[in-house]
Protein backbone atom coordinates (compact mmCIF):
# COMPACT_ATOMS: atom_id res chain seq x y z
CA UNK A 1 0.00 0.00 0.00
CA UNK A 2 1.20 3.62 -1.08
CA UNK A 3 2.16 6.22 1.89
CA UNK A 4 0.00 9.13 0.89
CA UNK A 5 0.78 12.35 2.85
CA UNK A 6 -0.97 15.85 2.65
CA UNK A 7 0.20 19.26 1.35
CA UNK A 8 -2.50 21.85 1.37
CA UNK A 9 -4.42 20.92 -1.56
CA UNK A 10 -2.14 18.73 -2.95
CA UNK A 11 -1.46 14.80 -2.14
CA UNK A 12 2.00 13.58 -2.02
CA UNK A 13 2.48 9.82 -3.23
CA UNK A 14 5.62 7.23 -2.03
CA UNK A 15 5.36 4.00 -3.22
CA UNK A 16 7.16 0.50 -2.28
CA UNK A 17 9.49 -1.20 -4.63
CA UNK A 18 7.10 -4.49 -4.77
CA UNK A 19 3.94 -2.49 -6.01
CA UNK A 20 3.95 -0.72 -9.19
CA UNK A 21 1.45 2.42 -9.80
CA UNK A 22 0.05 4.53 -12.60
CA UNK A 23 -0.83 8.02 -12.70
CA UNK A 24 -3.67 8.85 -15.19
CA UNK A 25 -4.97 12.44 -15.28
CA UNK A 26 -7.77 13.34 -17.35
CA UNK A 27 -7.73 9.89 -19.19
CA UNK A 28 -4.14 9.79 -20.27
CA UNK A 29 -1.08 8.06 -18.20
CA UNK A 30 1.10 10.63 -17.21
CA UNK A 31 2.86 8.44 -14.80
CA UNK A 32 3.59 4.47 -14.00
CA UNK A 33 6.32 2.66 -12.71
CA UNK A 34 7.54 0.63 -10.05
CA UNK A 35 8.76 2.88 -6.51
CA UNK A 36 7.76 6.18 -7.86
CA UNK A 37 7.05 9.17 -5.62
CA UNK A 38 5.20 12.28 -6.87
CA UNK A 39 2.61 14.75 -6.19
CA UNK A 40 -0.70 15.05 -7.44
CA UNK A 41 -4.14 17.13 -7.53
CA UNK A 42 -6.73 14.43 -5.99
CA UNK A 43 -9.75 15.32 -7.97
CA UNK A 44 -8.45 15.29 -10.83
CA UNK A 45 -5.73 12.19 -10.86
CA UNK A 46 -6.79 8.64 -10.86
CA UNK A 47 -4.51 6.09 -9.44
CA UNK A 48 -3.45 2.55 -9.63
CA UNK A 49 -1.08 0.40 -7.50
CA UNK A 50 -0.51 -3.56 -8.86
CA UNK A 51 1.69 -5.60 -6.23
CA UNK A 52 4.46 -7.44 -8.19
CA UNK A 53 5.90 -9.38 -5.16
CA UNK A 54 5.59 -13.28 -5.37
CA UNK A 55 2.17 -14.08 -3.72
CA UNK A 56 1.85 -17.41 -1.75
CA UNK A 57 -1.78 -19.08 -2.67
CA UNK A 58 -2.93 -21.97 -0.75
CA UNK A 59 -5.34 -24.58 -1.73
CA UNK A 60 -7.06 -27.15 -0.39
CA UNK A 61 -9.90 -28.79 -2.17
CA UNK A 62 -12.10 -32.45 -2.32
CA UNK A 63 -11.23 -34.32 -5.25
CA UNK A 64 -13.21 -38.34 -6.27
CA UNK A 65 -10.90 -41.03 -7.05
CA UNK A 66 -12.50 -44.07 -9.61
CA UNK A 67 -13.51 -46.04 -6.96
CA UNK A 68 -15.49 -43.93 -5.85
CA UNK A 69 -13.15 -42.30 -2.50
CA UNK A 70 -13.09 -38.94 -1.40
CA UNK A 71 -9.99 -37.39 -0.85
CA UNK A 72 -8.83 -34.19 -0.04
CA UNK A 73 -5.97 -32.28 -1.88
CA UNK A 74 -3.63 -29.96 0.10
CA UNK A 75 -1.64 -27.80 -2.48
CA UNK A 76 0.20 -24.17 -2.91
CA UNK A 77 0.39 -21.99 -5.71
CA UNK A 78 3.22 -19.18 -5.83
CA UNK A 79 2.39 -16.40 -8.72
CA UNK A 80 3.28 -12.77 -9.33
CA UNK A 81 1.59 -9.96 -11.49
CA UNK A 82 4.26 -9.96 -14.44
CA UNK A 83 2.78 -7.56 -16.50
CA UNK A 84 1.22 -5.23 -13.80
CA UNK A 85 -0.20 -2.79 -16.98
CA UNK A 86 -2.37 -5.55 -18.55
CA UNK A 87 -3.62 -6.26 -15.03
CA UNK A 88 -4.58 -2.86 -14.50
CA UNK A 89 -6.25 -2.71 -17.27
CA UNK A 90 -8.28 -5.83 -17.06
CA UNK A 91 -8.60 -5.63 -13.20
CA UNK A 92 -9.74 -2.75 -11.12
CA UNK A 93 -6.67 -1.91 -8.97
CA UNK A 94 -7.16 1.78 -8.36
CA UNK A 95 -6.86 3.25 -4.91
CA UNK A 96 -8.40 6.11 -3.58
CA UNK A 97 -6.14 9.41 -4.23
CA UNK A 98 -7.04 11.11 -0.63
CA UNK A 99 -6.34 7.37 1.74
CA UNK A 100 -4.75 5.22 -0.41
CA UNK A 101 -7.19 2.42 0.13
CA UNK A 102 -7.99 0.17 -2.59
CA UNK A 103 -11.21 0.22 -4.14
CA UNK A 104 -11.95 -3.07 -5.10
CA UNK A 105 -10.33 -6.47 -4.13
CA UNK A 106 -8.46 -7.87 -7.68
CA UNK A 107 -6.25 -10.12 -6.18
CA UNK A 108 -9.16 -12.53 -4.68
CA UNK A 109 -10.13 -12.49 -8.04
CA UNK A 110 -6.79 -13.70 -9.59
CA UNK A 111 -7.08 -16.05 -6.16
CA UNK A 112 -10.37 -17.33 -7.13
CA UNK A 113 -9.25 -17.94 -10.75
CA UNK A 114 -5.96 -20.12 -9.94
CA UNK A 115 -8.26 -22.28 -7.84
CA UNK A 116 -10.32 -22.95 -10.30
CA UNK A 117 -7.68 -23.66 -12.71
CA UNK A 118 -5.35 -25.72 -10.46
CA UNK A 119 -8.13 -27.72 -9.25
CA UNK A 120 -9.58 -29.24 -12.63
CA UNK A 121 -6.16 -31.17 -14.08
CA UNK A 122 -6.09 -32.63 -10.17
CA UNK A 123 -9.55 -33.83 -10.31
CA UNK A 124 -9.68 -35.13 -13.52
CA UNK A 125 -6.27 -36.76 -12.76
CA UNK A 126 -7.51 -38.39 -9.75
CA UNK A 127 -10.59 -39.64 -11.14
CA UNK A 128 -9.12 -42.13 -13.34
CA UNK A 129 -7.26 -43.04 -10.94
CA UNK A 130 -7.78 -45.87 -7.52
CA UNK A 131 -7.85 -44.67 -4.45
CA UNK A 132 -4.35 -46.74 -3.69
CA UNK A 133 -2.63 -44.90 -6.29
CA UNK A 134 -4.41 -41.48 -5.91
CA UNK A 135 -2.64 -41.30 -2.41
CA UNK A 136 0.85 -41.61 -3.97
CA UNK A 137 -0.16 -39.89 -7.40
CA UNK A 138 1.50 -36.39 -5.71
CA UNK A 139 4.07 -36.09 -8.40
CA UNK A 140 1.73 -36.43 -11.04
CA UNK A 141 -1.01 -34.13 -9.77
CA UNK A 142 2.09 -31.33 -9.69
CA UNK A 143 2.74 -32.14 -12.50
CA UNK A 144 -0.09 -31.95 -14.62
CA UNK A 145 -1.34 -28.70 -12.21
CA UNK A 146 2.15 -26.59 -13.00
CA UNK A 147 1.82 -27.59 -16.73
CA UNK A 148 -1.95 -26.41 -17.13
CA UNK A 149 -1.21 -23.27 -15.10
CA UNK A 150 1.62 -22.75 -17.43
CA UNK A 151 -0.29 -22.75 -20.43
CA UNK A 152 -3.56 -21.52 -19.80
CA UNK A 153 -4.01 -18.12 -21.51
CA UNK A 154 -6.51 -16.57 -19.37
CA UNK A 155 -3.73 -15.81 -16.50
CA UNK A 156 -1.88 -13.87 -19.66
CA UNK A 157 -4.87 -11.97 -20.64
CA UNK A 158 -4.50 -10.65 -16.57
CA UNK A 159 -1.17 -10.58 -16.42
CA UNK A 160 -0.57 -12.94 -14.30
CA UNK A 161 2.51 -15.61 -14.13
CA UNK A 162 2.59 -19.09 -11.91
CA UNK A 163 6.14 -19.26 -10.47
CA UNK A 164 5.14 -22.88 -8.88
CA UNK A 165 2.95 -25.10 -7.96
CA UNK A 166 3.53 -27.63 -4.96
CA UNK A 167 0.92 -30.09 -3.81
CA UNK A 168 1.39 -30.86 0.36
CA UNK A 169 -0.48 -33.93 0.78
CA UNK A 170 -3.53 -36.31 -0.61
CA UNK A 171 -5.77 -37.79 2.18
CA UNK A 172 -8.85 -39.69 1.92
CA UNK A 173 -11.46 -39.09 4.59
CA UNK A 174 -10.03 -39.82 8.55
CA UNK A 175 -11.98 -43.56 8.67
CA UNK A 176 -10.91 -44.63 5.70
CA UNK A 177 -7.27 -43.41 6.18
CA UNK A 178 -7.35 -45.16 9.44
CA UNK A 179 -8.37 -48.39 7.76
CA UNK A 180 -6.13 -47.82 4.79
CA UNK A 181 -3.09 -47.07 7.95
CA UNK A 182 -4.89 -50.66 10.34
CA UNK A 183 -2.92 -53.55 7.31
CA UNK A 184 0.55 -51.19 7.32
CA UNK A 185 -0.29 -50.51 12.03
CA UNK A 186 -0.70 -54.31 12.24
CA UNK A 187 2.62 -55.22 10.13
CA UNK A 188 4.24 -52.59 12.55
CA UNK A 189 2.81 -54.26 15.39
CA UNK A 190 3.76 -57.67 14.21
CA UNK A 191 7.39 -56.25 13.63
CA UNK A 192 7.29 -55.30 16.94
CA UNK A 193 6.31 -58.16 18.62
CA UNK A 194 8.63 -60.36 16.39
CA UNK A 195 11.56 -57.87 17.17
CA UNK A 196 10.28 -58.22 20.88
CA UNK A 197 10.09 -62.07 20.74
CA UNK A 198 13.55 -62.13 19.16
CA UNK A 199 15.10 -60.42 22.01
CA UNK A 200 13.13 -62.06 24.51
CA UNK A 201 14.95 -65.15 22.87
CA UNK A 202 17.79 -63.64 22.85
CA UNK A 203 17.70 -62.94 26.55
CA UNK A 204 16.61 -66.44 27.18
CA UNK A 205 19.43 -67.86 25.55
CA UNK A 206 21.95 -64.98 27.10
CA UNK A 207 19.96 -66.16 30.32
CA UNK A 208 21.00 -70.24 29.55
CA UNK A 209 24.65 -69.82 28.31
CA UNK A 210 25.17 -67.23 32.13
CA UNK A 211 23.99 -70.32 33.77
CA UNK A 212 25.67 -72.84 32.02
CA UNK A 213 28.63 -70.71 32.50
CA UNK A 214 27.77 -70.50 35.96
CA UNK A 215 27.32 -74.59 36.09
CA UNK A 216 30.91 -75.04 34.27
CA UNK A 217 32.27 -72.77 36.88
CA UNK A 218 31.00 -74.34 39.88
CA UNK A 219 31.96 -78.30 38.25
CA UNK A 220 35.76 -76.23 37.91
CA UNK A 221 35.87 -75.22 41.07
CA UNK A 222 34.25 -78.41 42.55
CA UNK A 223 36.96 -80.39 40.87
CA UNK A 224 39.99 -77.95 41.52
CA UNK A 225 38.08 -78.50 45.43
CA UNK A 226 38.66 -82.54 44.82
CA UNK A 227 42.11 -81.95 43.39
CA UNK A 228 42.64 -79.86 46.28
CA UNK A 229 41.31 -82.37 49.41
CA UNK A 230 43.32 -85.05 47.22
CA UNK A 231 46.72 -83.33 47.44
CA UNK A 232 45.92 -82.07 51.08
CA UNK A 233 45.22 -85.67 51.82
CA UNK A 234 48.71 -86.54 50.04
CA UNK A 235 50.21 -83.65 51.64
CA UNK A 236 49.23 -85.19 55.28
CA UNK A 237 49.88 -88.67 54.70
CA UNK A 238 52.89 -87.76 53.18
CA UNK A 239 53.98 -85.38 56.18
CA UNK A 240 52.50 -88.80 58.28
CA UNK A 241 55.24 -90.85 57.30
CA UNK A 242 57.92 -88.69 56.91
CA UNK A 243 57.01 -88.07 61.08
CA UNK A 244 56.76 -91.72 61.33
CA UNK A 245 60.16 -92.25 59.85
CA UNK A 246 61.48 -89.73 61.46
CA UNK A 247 60.33 -90.94 64.98
CA UNK A 248 61.32 -94.19 63.82
CA UNK A 249 64.80 -92.74 63.36
CA UNK A 250 64.51 -91.20 66.20
CA UNK A 251 63.96 -94.19 68.52
CA UNK A 252 66.42 -96.07 66.71
CA UNK A 253 69.15 -93.73 67.40
CA UNK A 254 67.81 -93.67 71.12
CA UNK A 255 67.54 -97.40 71.62
CA UNK A 256 71.26 -97.47 70.05
CA UNK A 257 72.21 -94.95 71.93
CA UNK A 258 70.61 -96.46 75.27
CA UNK A 259 72.11 -100.13 74.35
CA UNK A 260 75.40 -97.99 74.03
CA UNK A 261 74.95 -96.62 77.52
CA UNK A 262 73.54 -99.52 78.93
CA UNK A 263 76.69 -101.48 77.17
CA UNK A 264 78.66 -98.85 78.57
CA UNK A 265 77.21 -99.22 82.26
CA UNK A 266 77.40 -102.49 82.39
CA UNK A 267 81.00 -102.38 81.27
CA UNK A 268 82.26 -100.14 83.41
CA UNK A 269 79.89 -102.53 86.19
CA UNK A 270 82.18 -105.53 85.58
CA UNK A 271 85.01 -103.62 85.72
CA UNK A 272 83.96 -101.61 88.79
CA UNK A 273 83.28 -105.67 90.30
CA UNK A 274 86.26 -106.95 89.31
CA UNK A 275 88.46 -104.49 90.75
CA UNK A 276 86.11 -104.57 93.58
CA UNK A 277 86.85 -108.30 93.83
CA UNK A 278 90.32 -107.84 93.79
CA UNK A 279 90.95 -105.67 95.96
CA UNK A 280 88.85 -107.27 98.44
CA UNK A 281 90.68 -110.73 97.54
CA UNK A 282 93.63 -109.07 98.51
CA UNK A 283 92.58 -107.68 101.68
CA UNK A 284 91.66 -110.78 102.90
CA UNK A 285 95.00 -112.05 101.97
CA UNK A 286 96.27 -109.21 104.15
CA UNK A 287 93.82 -110.41 106.63
CA UNK A 288 94.87 -113.96 106.71
CA UNK A 289 98.44 -113.31 107.75
CA UNK A 290 97.20 -111.35 110.94
CA UNK A 291 96.91 -112.65 114.55
CA UNK A 292 93.56 -112.94 116.18
CA UNK A 293 93.46 -110.68 118.46
CA UNK A 294 94.44 -108.22 115.64
CA UNK A 295 91.47 -109.19 113.91
CA UNK A 296 89.07 -109.25 116.59
CA UNK A 297 89.92 -105.46 117.15
CA UNK A 298 89.85 -105.08 113.36
CA UNK A 299 86.61 -106.82 113.95
CA UNK A 300 85.23 -103.74 116.41
CA UNK A 301 86.32 -101.47 114.94
CA UNK A 302 84.08 -102.09 111.72
CA UNK A 303 81.40 -102.72 114.04
CA UNK A 304 81.75 -99.60 115.70
CA UNK A 305 81.91 -97.86 112.36
CA UNK A 306 78.67 -98.92 111.57
CA UNK A 307 77.24 -98.17 114.98
CA UNK A 308 74.78 -95.22 114.91
CA UNK A 309 76.36 -91.95 116.02
CA UNK A 310 75.33 -90.97 119.47
CA UNK A 311 74.93 -87.63 120.28
CA UNK A 312 74.07 -87.49 124.05
CA UNK A 313 74.10 -89.83 126.57
CA UNK A 314 71.88 -89.93 129.89
CA UNK A 315 73.00 -91.82 132.89
CA UNK A 316 70.10 -92.86 135.39
CA UNK A 317 70.29 -93.73 138.68
CA UNK A 318 69.00 -96.89 137.70
CA UNK A 319 71.19 -97.86 135.08
CA UNK A 320 74.35 -96.96 137.35
CA UNK A 321 72.90 -99.48 140.07
CA UNK A 322 72.01 -102.04 137.72
CA UNK A 323 76.05 -101.44 136.45
CA UNK A 324 77.35 -101.56 139.78
CA UNK A 325 75.12 -104.92 141.00
CA UNK A 326 76.52 -106.48 137.79
CA UNK A 327 79.89 -105.31 138.84
CA UNK A 328 79.88 -106.62 142.08
CA UNK A 329 78.44 -109.67 141.07
CA UNK A 330 80.58 -110.15 138.57
CA UNK A 331 83.69 -109.06 141.37
CA UNK A 332 82.07 -111.81 143.47
CA UNK A 333 82.11 -114.22 140.91
CA UNK A 334 85.88 -113.88 140.31
CA UNK A 335 87.04 -114.18 143.84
Amino acid sequence: MADISRRFFLRHLRSTPTHWVRHHVKGQAKREGVGLAFWYRPLTAVLSEVPVDDRELPLLFHARSSDYSDVTVQATVTYRVADPAVAASRLDFSIDPYSGAARARPLDQIATLLAELAQQPALDLLARQPLAEALTAVAPVREAVASALSAEPRLADVGVTVVSARVVAIRPEPELERALQTPTREALQAEADRATFARRAQAVEQERAIAENELQNKIELARREQQLVEQSGANAQRKAELESQAQLVRAQGQAEQERALAQAKADSVRVIGLAEGEAESARLAAYRDLPQHVLQSLALKEFAGKLPEIGQLTVTPDVVTGLLAKFNGNGNAGS
